[in-house]
């Protein structure tokens, strides 16, 4: 096989195992195995850039920053749905629309609608050519660059059955998980908040740098085409399984109905899965199901009228304001928190939100003994939206942020560009007690028998000042401690004794390097396989990894260059802590690769990130949300609305029996 020939079997298979992890959420390959092929493709290409194509996997990364965007023209206008807001408007809808076809049965379609922010790709020959926002509906700014970076959306449609020239429309979207993921890191590096995961999709894809893009947690669905011949596909079902089939995601919840009247129950059944889905979402999209009416109906000057969305109202509450009390962060980032009256809201108590910063309290006019809205912005962090001038009583405190760190006094900082104020102490007890929070975390270490009060306690108490302290605790210090027996202090020696085995990627997570998350720590696990190595690797070797990009790559490399990292370090290897990578066992056959899970309810013999950890040894992942993608899901004891939703799906569902009978059989 020629080279030629080579890069193109290779870019093939690339984009194969792309669709299958980001579309189909079943992959065949590793994510290590993927990373390989990869590198290999990527060296192929800069030997022989002749043979390298516009659609190439390798071109996923981003390039070089841009000065700025140029504004195209769509192929016809992207118009705004027109919005209702009850069941009695969207019945009237219906009525309106049957008389514009009084001779046509109407079928109507009903499917979730993402807050997102719309898009339109432009395919040539089947090559992705042209990417463009909504703008003002009749031209866009070319985004091209930075869209290539999602790697749901397909550079190349897939098969050979689609028109020439077609300008495709969607929905880019951030992930909740990872909506809160960006922000927390955001906070830490001193930086704005995003408001809601909307607005962090919005701000991605508005970078004039790609490779900053690659990095975010965005993905998109696609749910319609500007132009298409006539008659080519009859209905809007039949587009969104052709959208499918030429390799685009779309959406897992999709109903046909007959009448208005049949799909109102479907409005109810989206609502209460809301929670579950990976995006946010915001209502729900009606369309006339035959594509070849849409003409006869026609559009108003904003909005067809084939279609309308029918939107739900954001859940909120109003309650008082009591105090605003600051956090220290594990960097030093000073947070004002809300400390409410507890309101109920979206299915728990509230009784804190998250004020962000002194300029958001400051714009929003938010005092002391207000009257405040609060809503679960994303719905996922509670947060206060407004205040209610009209119960204002002229009592009300403004607020300022404390000239001193809560905790040591030391004299706090902003520094030039930034808005948090920072406390620059490395030694503030709250730092310290924040980062070890962290280290003993279920997502890190997982410290059995150390939580939160008690990392209070030996911080206080002086018995430690870093996570490597932890491993130098002597039972008789421990049982000098409040409410401290000696059954307790040798079952916290024992947690801590037990986690010198952990997998790599819990240590790497535990070490609190900004930027490095969970899903980061695992892939530089599997990369470079030590500490050691991780340490050594520069900036070009970090940025060429899946998920690490600039900003991540930069943090590694100026953690590891700390003389008192590399003293941290020294110390967890003079404890015994496993500090390389081993091989998987032969008791963990990967016999779960390419199968996803969803673990919902209360396990009795397991906690659910063990269970996780356990189908991840096995080649498995596991999600927050039961989609169609869902092979299993495991249910507890109050399974709930995931429960419901995989048995409406037909997704196969396993006791918590049923998982240690299939152990049984591959151990």
């Amino acid at each position: 096989m020629g080279e030629k020939e080579k890069i193109k079997a290779l870019q093939e298979e690339l984009r194969q195992h792309n669709y299958n992890y980001y579309n189909l959420a079943k992959p065949r390959i590793s994510d290590k195995a993927f990373d390989e092929l990869l590198n290999e493709l990527a060296a192929l290409e800069e030997k022989y850039p002749e043979y390298k194509t516009p659609d190439s996997p390798t071109q996923r990364v981003g390039g070089e920053p841009v000065d700025g965007f140029e504004t195209q023209h769509h192929a016809s206008p992207m118009l705004s749905l027109s919005n209702t807001y009850n069941k009695e408007e969207l019945l009237e809808y219906g009525v309106r629309t049957q008389k514009l076809a009084p001779n046509d049965k109407l079928q109507f379609t009903v499917e979730p609608k993402i807050d997102g922010v719309a898009i339109s790709l432009t395919y040539e020959d089947g090559l992705l050519v042209r990417a463009l926002t909504r703008g003002d509906g009749r031209k866009g700014d070319d985004i091209t660059t930075n869209i290539k970076t999602i790697r749901s959306i397909p550079l190349k449609l897939h098969g050979e059955k689609f028109p020439s020239t077609m300008e495709v429309r969607g929905e880019v979207y951030m992930t909740r998980k990872g909506f809160a993921e960006l922000n927390r890191e955001r906070n830490e590096a001193g930086l704005d908040e995003f408001a809601n995961p909307r607005n962090a999709a919005a701000g991605s894809l508005k970078l004039l740098d790609s490779r900053i893009v690659a990095t975010r947690p965005l993905n998109a669905v696609f749910y319609s085409v500007a132009e298409l011949e006539k008659n080519e596909i009859q209905s809007h079902q039949l587009l969104m399984d052709s959208l499918k089939t030429w390799g685009f995601k779309s959406q897992d919840c999709f109903w046909v109905e007959d009448s208005i009247e049949h799909l109102l129950k479907r409005l109810d059944e989206i609502q209460a899965v809301a929670h579950d889905f990976e995006y946010e979402i915001d209502g729900a999209v009606i369309k006339v199901n035959d594509r070849s009416l849409y003409e006869k109906l026609g559009n108003t000057a904003k909005s067809p009228r084939w279609a309308v969305a029918y939107k739900y109202a954001p859940e909120q509450a109003e309650t008082r304001l009591k105090e605003i009390t600051i956090q220290v962060g594990r960097t030093g980032v000073l947070t004002p928190v809300a400390e409410l009256e507890p309101v109920h809201l979206s299915g728990t108590t509230v009784s804190r939100a998250t004020l962000h910063n002194e300029e958001e309290i400051e714009r929003k006019d938010i005092r002391v003994d207000d009257r405040v809205i609060v809503e679960k912005a994303g719905e996922i962090i509670p947060a206060v939206v407004e205040v209610n001038l009209q119960a204002r009583t002229g009592d009300e405190i403004p607020f300022r942020m404390p000239s001193q760190c809560p905790e040591c006094k030391t004299d706090v900082i902003r520094l030039e560009g930034e808005v948090a104020v920072r406390c620059p102490n490395i030694h503030c007890p709250a730092q310290i007690k924040n980062w070890i929070k962290h280290f003993a975390s279920r997502k890190a270490m997982d410290v059995d028998g150390l939580g939160d009060v008690l990392v209070e306690q030996l911080v206080d108490e002086g018995l430690i000042h870093s996570p490597a302290d932890l491993y130098n605790l002597e039972i008789i210090k421990v049982l000098g401690l409040e409410r401290m027996g000696q059954k307790s202090a040798e079952n916290l020696i024992k947690g801590i004794a037990e986690t010198k085995d952990r997998d790599l990627w819990r240590l790497i997570h535990a070490l609190g390097i900004r930027h490095v998350g969970e899903r980061s720590a695992q892939i530089l696990a599997d990369k470079f396989n030590s500490i050691n190595s991780l340490a050594e690797a520069g900036l070009e070797q970090l940025e060429t990894l899946n998920d690490v990009g600039p900003i991540v790559a930069k943090s590694i490399v100026e953690y590891f260059g700390k003389d008192s990292s590399k003293k941290l370090i020294q110390s967890f290897k003079d404890a015994g802590l496993k500090l390389e990578e081993t091989q998987s066992s032969p008791a963990s056959p990967q016999v779960l690769e390419g199968k996803t899970f969803v673990i919902t309810g209360t396990l009795e013999e397991w906690k659910r990130d063990e269970v996780a950890e356990i189908i991840r040894s096995m080649g498995g992942k596991t999600s927050s949300s039961v989609s169609a993608k869902t092979n299993v899901l495991i249910a507890g004891e109050k399974a709930g609305s995931k429960l419901k939703k995989a048995e409406s799906l037909d997704v196969e569902i396993w006791s918590e029996a049923d998982f240690k009978e299939f152990l049984a059989k591959h151990n």
